[in-house]
């Protein structure tokens, strides 16, 4: 599986598991906790998830899922806007450590803009990975504005930008995704079926049917082939997770691509970034 280099020299898988909206009903934790493990057991690389989803819950079905794991899947974390001032971002990495069982966060992000200052934020990143809390640091739902003020204060040490990407949703290819190429900067693409949305497209199916594999599938391996880009998505059932790493396995012909491009165009001009 391709990884992306980041400044601690660590690489950053190309796919993962997605945790959002997990942790939110006691009813379905079981059922979640078991779909992280069963993802943890395929060789599913990362586990990606925030101290937002389900107010921390998700942090610990994921620490459940690590307990005996050995190695242990690349780690991805969010820190909530409001609490990212300096003593907060630290306080904040602390619980989501206590909650996973963890020592170190390996990639830790700005789950997206809020009140406080970027140089703050960065302030209290640098320390969290001087002490050995965080490997590396980045942001999450940043357009290109954003992305130019992060580059200006972070000490080039911004490892990766998590958005909204997809077929469906393609701004992000019209200028945030080259600035990020550009740098080598790899991109994590949320929501890589558009929360489902696009498993509705019967065009999509008839593309997938003639390919070989599910719509589920061939959404996820259209991400894959785009440079730069890693994805991570969310799956809470054991079937979801197995069918989601088959598009691992889908090539896709320059035909295929380009039918894609046909159907789902491509941005011909800029496009406010989209938050789901």
């Amino acid at each position: 599986m391709r990884s992306f280099p980041l400044p601690s020299g660590a690489q950053l898988p190309l796919f993962g598991i997605g945790t959002w909206r997990m942790g939110e009903s006691s009813a379905r934790r079981g059922r979640e906790l078991d779909a992280v493990r069963h993802a943890l057991d395929l060789g599913y690389p990362m586990v990606d998830t925030a101290e937002m989803y389900g107010e921390g819950v998700a942090e610990e079905i994921v620490g459940e899922a690590l307990v005996d794991r050995s190695p242990r899947p690349f780690i991805v974390s969010k820190v909530y806007p409001h609490n990212a001032t300096r003593r907060g971002t630290i306080a904040a990495c602390e619980r989501s450590l206590k909650r996973m069982g963890l020592d170190r966060i390996d990639l830790y992000l700005l789950h997206w803009r809020g009140g406080v200052g970027l140089a703050e934020t960065f302030e209290a990143f640098h320390r969290l990975r001087e002490a050995g809390k965080i490997a590396n640091f980045g942001v999450s739902n940043f357009d290109l504005d954003d992305m130019a003020e992060a580059a200006r204060l972070d000490g080039g040490l911004t490892a990766s930008n998590q958005v909204l990407y997809c077929l469906s949703r393609r701004g992000p290819e019209f200028d945030l995704l080259p600035w990020m190429r550009a740098r080598s900067m790899p991109l994590m693409a949320y929501s890589p079926l558009d929360q489902g949305r696009l498993l509705g497209k019967a065009v999509l199916g008839k593309l997938a049917a003639d390919v070989g594999c599910t719509p589920a599938q061939l959404a996820i391996a259209w991400l894959l082939a785009q440079p730069g880009v890693v994805t991570i998505p969310k799956s809470a059932t054991r079937e979801r997770v197995k069918e989601n790493l088959g598009a691992l396995d889908v090539k896709l012909s320059p035909d295929v691509l380009a039918e894609l491009d046909r159907v789902f165009p491509p941005p011909k001009r800029k496009q406010s970034l989209e938050i789901l």
